[in-house]
This record gives structure tokens, sequence and C-alpha cells, in this order.
């Protein structure tokens, strides 16, 4: 269900994600080119997946399953109505965490920080307005979705916490440019691969 979402979300916006991520890369390579900066793949990929991550999260919240429902403001009164396992339980439970998780990863790596508060805080702040916009647009204000959300931004700031105390841990080469190089490609590709159910064309279908 959430692979579906996601690959919905690549197949209906793929124009403005080609010609976004064109505008942005072209712009870069040449502000790095013009300042003599360094190149670094990695770190160029990963502000870059932040960026499309945001367009994909724009897309989740303001264009899927429009509803007409009513707003909920008690904490944790949707979160148990849900039968733990069923097909809401997944989507609405599940989905709104899973969802944060890249949040709270990229705004860790970005902060470069291991203070939780921060994570916490733009977690808070970015969940709370997108459930105003959609409050706005004729959806429903949820603030059990907000809970979720930094649920999921934790789990991400945790993953992060726990990648880079492995990194301190392990030889010099795993820390190295080169290494961080291969492996991000190699990430990049294993997602591409999954959510296009290892079919590149059906983005463009």
């Amino acid at each position: 269900m959430i692979e579906k979402t996601i690959q919905s979300a690549f197949s209906e916006n793929w124009p403005m994600i080609f010609i976004f991520t064109t505008v942005v890369v072209t712009i870069r390579l040449v502000y790095l080119n013009i300042h003599k900066q360094k190149f670094t793949l990695y770190k160029e990929l990963f502000m870059l997946a932040f960026l499309l991550y945001v367009m994909i999260l724009f897309y989740v919240v303001t264009f899927q399953d429009v509803n007409y429902g009513t707003n909920n403001f008690i904490p944790f009164k949707e979160i148990l109505r849900y039968e733990l396992g069923s097909r809401l339980f997944v989507k609405n439970i599940l989905g709104n965490i899973i969802l944060f998780i890249p949040y709270g990863l990229f705004v860790s790596y970005i902060l470069k920080t291991r203070k939780t508060v921060p994570i916490l805080i733009i977690t808070l702040i970015t969940s709370f307005v997108i459930e105003y916009t959609q409050m706005q647009i004729g959806r429903t204000f949820d603030i059990d979705d907000i809970i979720l959300n930094i649920v999921g931004g934790f789990l991400g700031y945790l993953i992060y916490i726990i990648i880079d105390t492995l990194e301190s841990h392990l030889p010099a080469f795993f820390s190295s440019d080169t290494f961080r190089n291969i492996l991000i490609i190699v990430i990049f590709i294993l997602i591409i691969l999954v959510y296009t159910n290892f079919n590149l064309w059906g983005i463009l279908r």
C-alpha cells in the first residue's frame, strides 16, 4: 500500500521531478565550478534526495485521498480505533510513521546534531503546518497524525544516531568519500528497483 502510494507519486509527477532535478543539478554543478568547491557525490545525492523527498511528501499530503471527514483534536482518538494489523492500521498508523522516518534522518544529517529536542521541534512544526494546510484545502486536521509523524521523525533521528555511532567504530575506509559514494549509489539503485517493481519504465507509463 505504501509502495503503491510512492509509485503513484513518481508516475504522476515524473515530468515535474525530471525538470526540477535537471534545474537543481545544473545550478549546483555550475555553483561548485564557479566557486571552485569540491564535488562530493554522496553529499550532493543526499541533498538532492532530501529535496525530492519533500516534493513527494507534498504530493502525498495534499493530493492523495482527499476526504471531507471531521477534524480530530483529541490525542489518540483515531489511533485507538484501528484494529491492529488491519488495512486502515497499516495505512493510517504505520503509513504516517514511515512517511516521516526519512524526514528525521535527513534533518538530523543536515543539522549534524545528536540532540533530540531540535529534531522533535522541527518535525512538530512541519507536521502541524501540513495538518493545518490540509484543513484549509478540504481535508481534515488530525492531531494523531502529528503524533505519528513525530514518532516517525524520532525513529529517523535514531537511525542517524546509530549510523553516526557505527562510523566512529569502523575502519577508516568506511568513513571515506569513496565508500560513501559507492554506498549511496547502491542505495539509490535499490530504491529505484524496489519502487518501480524492477521495471524502470514503470515511472513513465
